[in-house]
C-alpha cells in the first residue's frame, strides 16, 4: 500500500493500523494526517508507548494521555478517580486518538486504555467511540514484560501471558482496518534490502551471512567518526566517556532548561535524546536529536563539533557533508490544545561515538558500527541493521546467534497483516471518487471540523501525482533487484508488490529504454523456446496486444508469460508498449523527469540547495518534478525523506 492510499483511508475516520517494514514512512503518514485534521481544525491526541517515541512525535504518553500511569492494572477505584479528574476533560473532548510505536506496549496497558476511554465517553463502543490509529512495526523491539507481579482480586483487567497488543482484547474489539506500507525510503541498496527482508521473514542464509560478514571489522579499525550501536547502556556511556576525555581541551558544559509541572518535566527528559547535561569539546562527535529542515538537520544527523561561536558560545557542528550549521537552544515541548503544559529547552545534540539499539529506533543514518554480540532479544539485531542506508554505512565488530533472528509469532501474525491490508486495498481501489470524498467530509462533520476550502481535490489525482512523483524512484528500485538476477516472484515478495505490479514496472522501465533484454532474460529461464513461439506471435499477428496471442494460443500461456516474452520483443513492438497514464503529460512538461542523474548534476544540485534554492526553482532548473527533486535531495543526504 502507498502511503497516498493509506492516508486517504485514515481520512474516513476508520480505525486503522498502520504497519511497515523501517523506512517505509509511517511517520510521514502520521504527520500528513496531522496536518490534514488541523487544517480541518480537529486536534488529534497524539501519544506514543515510550517516552523517547512520545518526544520524537511532541505528544504524551499514552499512559499520562488517560491518566493510568505506571499501573500494570486497573482497579474500580483507580478508573473512578480517573474519571472524575482532568484526565475526564481531555479524553472526553477527543474524537482521534493515535499511538506510535505499538509494538512496545503491552496487550494490557492496551486494554487499560480502551476501559479508561469508554467510561469517559460513556460508550460501550470500542474506544468509546474514538478513532484510534495505531502505528508500529512488530518486527521491532518488543514491550519489556516483568514477570512475576500480581494480579489485585479486584482488577478490571484479566490478566493474561500475552505479550505483543495484538494479544489485546481491545484490539480484537477495535476492528482495525490494516494499512501496510510497502515502499521504502531509506535503504536503496538492493543487497542489503535482501539481507534486511530475509531477516524479516525468517529466510536468512548463508548467502546473506556473507554480505555482513564481508562488514565485519576489528575494534581498532572502526571509523571514529561513525556512531557506533550497543544493546547495553553501559557499553554506550563508557565509549562516549573515553572517546571526549582524548580530547585536549577544557569541556565545554550546557545545560537543560526546564518549565512546567515536575512529572510532565521528568516524562519529557526521560524521553529527549540530548541529556540535561551535555559536555563537549571541539572534535567531539555529535549527533543532532531533532528534527529542523530549514535549519539543515534532522533527528539522525551526524557531525564533529569544529569549534564554539564568540558570541554566544554555541556549539559549530561542521555535519558529513561539508554544511556547517551553528547548533542554538531548541524546546521539547508538550502542548495541548494549542497550550503549552510544560517544556525542556537544550542544545539538540548528543555525543555520539555511541548509542543504544533502543535509543536509534526512529533514526536514519549514513554509517553506523555496531556490536550485536550482545543482543538479548528478538528483533533487536533488525532494528540495529535497519538504521543504516545501505551495506557501505555498516560496519558490524560481532554477533550472536539471535541478532538475525525474529520472533516467531511475529512472523506469523504478519503474514496476516499484509492480507488484510491487500483486501483493505482491493475494498478502496473500488470505491467511487465521489463516495471517498463523502466519507472524509462526514468523519470531517462528525469531529466538528470545518470544510476547508479547495478541500475537494479529486482523490485519482492526488494519487495520479503522488504515484508521478514517485514512479521513477519505485522503478529504480524493481529495476536493481531484476538486475541482480532476482525472479519476479522475489522481487514482488521483497517489495510486498504483486507480481503484475513488478511487471508493469518492468514495462515503464522498458519504454523509457532504461531496461535492457539482458536484464530480464533471466525471467525467460527453463522456457526460452516458448519466449520464442510467443514473440513470433506477436510479429506474425503484427499486435503488441496480450489478448490476440492469448487466443491464439487457446489460453496455453498466462498473461504473465505474454507479458515476459513481450518485453523481450525488438524495438520495433516495444515501442507499442502501452505506457503508464500520466507519463507522457509529464515527461511533455519536464523534459528530464525520467533521465538518469550524473556527477556534475549532483553537484550542480547540491550547490543550488545549499544556497536556499527551493524545489520548485530546482524543478525548473532541473526540467524534472518536484517529486524527482525531493528524491534526489534525500538520497544525496540534503534532507531526510521519511
Amino acid at each position: 500500500m502507498t502511503q497516498t492510499q493509506a492516508l486517504a483511508i485514515l481520512k474516513t475516520g476508520a480505525n486503522v493500523f498502520l504497519t511497515g517494514e523501517p523506512g517505509s514512512g509511517k511517520t510521514h503518514v502520521i504527520n500528513e494526517y496531522v496536518a490534514y485534521l488541523r487544517a480541518h481544525e480537529i486536534e488529534p491526541a497524539i501519544t506514543a508507548s515510550t517516552g523517547i517515541a512520545a518526544t520524537h512525535i511532541g505528544g504524551f504518553t499514552i499512559h499520562s494521555w488517560c491518566g493510568i500511569g505506571i499501573k500494570k492494572q486497573l482497579e474500580k477505584r483507580d478508573l473512578e478517580k480517573i474519571a472524575s479528574g482532568y484526565i475526564k476533560k481531555r479524553v472526553g473532548r477527543a474524537r482521534i486518538l493515535i499511538i506510535d510505536e505499538i509494538s512496545m506496549l503491552l496487550p494490557g496497558t492496551l486494554a487499560m486504555v480502551d476501559v479508561v476511554c469508554r467510561k469517559i465517553k460513556g460508550s460501550a463502543a470500542s474506544f468509546g467511540g474514538l478513532q484510534i490509529v495505531l502505528v508500529g512495526d512488530f518486527f521491532q523491539l518488543p514491550p519489556v514484560v516483568r514477570y512475576g507481579e500480581n494480579n489485585p482480586q479486584g482488577s478490571l483487567i484479566k490478566e493474561s501471558s500475552a505479550r505483543f497488543a495484538y494479544d489485546s482484547p481491545a484490539w480484537a474489539s477495535a476492528d482495525l482496518t490494516v494499512c501496510y506500507l510497502g515502499e521504502q525510503y531509506r535503504q536503496d541498496d538492493a543487497n542489503f534490502l535482501e539481507v534486511l527482508t530475509a531477516i524479516r521473514c525468517d529466510r536468512f542464509e548463508n548467502r546473506h551471512l556473507c554480505h555482513i560478514k564481508k562488514r565485519k571489522i576489528q575494534r581498532h579499525l572502526a571509523p571514529s567518526y561513525a556512531p557506533k550501536l550497543f544493546s547495553h547502556n553501559v557499553d554506550v556511556d563508557r565509549v562516549n566517556e573515553e572517546m571526549l576525555v582524548k580530547l585536549p581541551g577544557e569541556a565545554k558544559v550546557f545545560l537543560m532548561l526546564s518549565k512546567g509541572p515536575r512529572p510532565i518535566v521528568d516524562a519529557l527528559k526521560r524521553g529527549c535524546l540530548s541529556p540535561e547535561k551535555l559536555s563537549l569539546k571541539t572534535g567531539a562527535a555529535v549527533m543532532f536529536t531533532k528534527n529542523n529542515l530549514k535549519g539543515g538537520f534532522v533527528n539522525g544527523t551526524l557531525g564533529v563539533i569544529e569549534g564554539f561561536d564568540k558570541t554566544s558560545g554555541s556549539p559549530i557542528v561542521k555535519t558529513r557533508n561539508g554544511r556547517k550549521i551553528l547548533a542554538e537552544l531548541m524546546d521539547w515541548a508538550l502542548e495541548e490544545n494549542g497550550v503549552t503544559r510544560a517544556q525542556i529547552t537544550q542544545l539538540p545534540l548528543r555525543l555520539a561515538w555511541a548509542i543504544t539499539v533502543h535509543k536509534s529506533q526512529g533514526m536514519s543514518m549514513d554509517e553506523a558500527v555496531m556490536d550485536l554480540s550482545d543482543v538479548f532479544e528478538f528483533g533487536q539485531g533488525y532494528v540495529a541493521l535497519s538504521r543504516v542506508r545501505r551495506l557501505t554505512g555498516l560496519h558490524i565488530l560481532g554477533w550472536n546467534d539471535k541478532a538475525f533472528l525474529v520472533h516467531p509469532e511475529v512472523l506469523a501474525m504478519d503474514t496476516k497483516f499484509r492480507t488484510q491490508s491487500d483486501k483493505t486495498m482491493q475494498t478502496f481501489s473500488g470505491m467511487a471518487e465521489n463516495k471517498i470524498v463523502i466519507m472524509h467530509e462526514q468523519f470531517i462533520h462528525s469531529c466538528g471540523g470545518k470544510i476547508v476550502s479547495g478541500s475537494r481535490i479529486g482523490i485519482s489525482q492526488t494519487i495520479c501525482k503522488n504515484r508521478n512523483a514517485q514512479g521513477e524512484r519505485r522503478w529504480e528500485r524493481t529495476l536493481a533487484l531484476i538486475q541482480s538476477g532476482k525472479t519476479l516472484a522475489d522481487v514482488a515478495k521483497m517489495r510486498s508488490r504483486t507480481e503484475g505490479t513488478i511487471l508493469e514496472h518492468l514495462e515503464s522501465l522498458r519504454a523509457l529504454n532504461k531496461l535492457s533484454v539482458q536484464d530480464i532474460a533471466h525471467l525467460s529461464h527453463g522456457f526460452e523456446q516458448e519466449i520464442t513461439k510467443i514473440n513470433d506471435a506477436f510479429r506474425e499477428l503484427n499486435t503488441d496486444k496480450l489478448s490476440p496471442v492469448f487466443e491464439k494460443f487457446g489460453g496455453v500461456y498466462s498473461y504473465e508469460k505474454l507479458r515476459i516474452a513481450r518485453l523481450m520483443l525488438n524495438k520495433e513492438f516495444v515501442q507499442k508498449i502501452p505506457v503508464p497514464t500520466g507519463f507522457i503529460k509529464i515527461m511533455e512538461e519536464y523534459p528530464s523527469a525520467y533521465l538518469p542523474w550524473d556527477k556534475t548534476q549532483d553537484e550542480k544540485l547540491r550547490e543550488l540547495f545549499l544556497k536556499c534554492s527551493s524545489v520548485a526553482g530546482l524543478a525548473r532548473t532541473f526540467n524534472r518534478t518536484r517529486g524527482a527533486i525531493r528524491s534526489r535531495l534525500a538520497k544525496l543526504g540534503l534532507i531526510t525523506k521519511i
